[in-house]
């Protein structure tokens, strides 16, 4: 366009510089034929006229040929640019068509598959409320069948209570209210069964008690008698027997054998030494009866330890090297010493292992009576059940589908041969399924 806007200002001043060459002319006719007689300046003028005429209309022609020729080419791209457009159109609409279509096929389907799920909600509701029915009956037919259950936890209980917690008394009593609810069942078929828990319960009672807690509450009174043992003094070995004085004799002959006799004896109870063979036990040191006391202490700790973990043979050993150690270094002559090595000695003939049973006898009977009942019940519900026909879920489709397209036209640019269609388009698709 701005081409052919030059051209067309060029033409223009053409047209006016026209006048102007022709009003330059006649004046000059003019005056040829007033003072200058002769025909040369004359045909020179019009040579110059004819030639600068033949030139403007030469450019203006250009000018014109150049604006059709772009003015063309404008025109066809468009024409392309447009159908271009239209192909773009179509296809958008064919696709909004098709999005619609599926759209309706794909709300079909989810409207399909609704309504067989709710045909088969119905039928489980239906078969459900029919095994509710017969729980119900079921319940009303046996309610001894809860006692039953009740006596099976509570002899697994006694069970536990017999092995991991090594509890007798507890185990004893679970296994008689157990017994105490199969007697109030009053089913003669059930005799075998309150036989072996009966036999359970006689095991049980002839079980040796082990008082743990009074024996570890007397070794933990010994322990704390342990700072007010009494040392032993050092030990001594005997001395050996002395020989008799010499006596004097009575006649006057000896009064020699007499007078040394009587030095000799002067001598002796003058300075006198005995003799002794052995090795003498010294005394210990506040050092060495600190570390004495410590691991006579650390014996009863572990003497305490064995009562709770049933190390019958842990537990003597432990009692033993106690009271071995207390012979040796304490004053064994002290009431308290002697108290505490007597102390010692019961309780190392505790017992403190009890043999437990390796399985109740009745444990298995009613486990096995139990599930019996329980696949009965189940068959009965079984037979009263309707089977439930399940449907084959429809195939997830979009439930709604949302197509935006957006055209931009062409714009208008200083060059003809970039005028291009910019076309976008974007595609939105939302599935709502429920």
């Amino acid at each position: 366009m701005t081409d052919k806007s030059n051209n067309n200002k060029a033409a223009e001043q053409s047209k006016q510089d026209k006048p102007t060459t022709a009003q330059t002319a006649a004046p000059a006719k003019d005056t040829s034929t007033t003072t200058n007689p002769t025909k040369a300046p004359a045909k020179a003028d019009k040579a110059e006229k004819k030639s600068g005429s033949k030139t403007g209309w030469v450019a203006i022609a250009l000018v014109l040929a150049l604006g059709g020729g772009l003015y063309y080419h404008g025109h066809q791209q468009g024409l392309q640019q447009q159908q271009h457009i239209d192909a773009l159109q179509q296809q958008i609409a064919g696709m909004k068509a098709a999005m619609q279509n599926e759209q309706k096929e794909t709300i079909g389907m989810i409207n399909g598959g609704f309504r067989s799920t709710e045909a088969s909600f119905n039928q489980q509701q239906k078969s459900i409320d029919a095994l509710q029915t017969t729980v119900a009956e079921l319940k009303g037919n046996n309610p001894n069948d809860w006692l039953l259950a009740e006596a099976d936890y509570l002899v697994k209980m006694a069970g536990r209570k017999l092995w991991l917690e090594h509890d007798v008394t507890s185990a004893t009593l679970l296994l008689e209210a157990a017994d105490h609810r199969i007697a109030e069942l009053n089913d003669p078929s059930l005799k075998n069964l309150r036989q072996a828990m009966s036999n359970d319960i006689t095991t049980l009672k002839s079980l040796t008690t082990v008082d743990r807690d009074g024996i570890v509450l007397r070794l933990t009174s010994l322990e704390n008698t342990v700072d007010s043992l009494p040392l032993a003094n050092a030990i001594l070995p005997k001395a050996e027997a002395e020989e008799q004085a010499k006596t004097v004799s009575q006649s006057v002959d000896d009064w020699k054998t007499n007078l040394m006799t009587s030095l000799k004896n002067f001598g002796d109870h003058f300075i006198t030494y005995r003799k002794r063979d052995g090795n003498v036990v010294p005394l210990l040191s506040p050092k060495q009866d600190f570390y004495l006391q410590q691991n006579i202490k650390n014996k009863l700790e572990t003497a305490i330890n064995a009562v709770y973990r049933e190390q019958g043979e842990v537990y003597k050993i432990s009692l033993e090297t106690a009271k071995k150690w207390a012979e040796q270094y304490y004053d064994m002559s002290s009431p308290l010493t002697q108290n505490f090595i007597k102390s010692l000695d019961q309780l190392a003939q505790q017992q403190i292992t009890v043999k437990y049973p390796e399985q109740l006898q009745s444990q298995p009977m009613i486990t096995k009576l139990v599930n019996q009942v329980l696949r009965n019940k189940m068959a009965t519900i079984g037979d009263t059940a309707q089977p439930v026909k399940q449907t084959k879920p429809a195939a997830e489709k979009p439930a709604q589908a949302k197509l935006e397209t957006t055209v931009t036209q062409p714009a208008e640019t200083k060059n003809p041969g970039e005028n291009k269609a910019k076309v976008t388009y974007s595609t939105e698709t939302t599935v709502e399924a429920k």
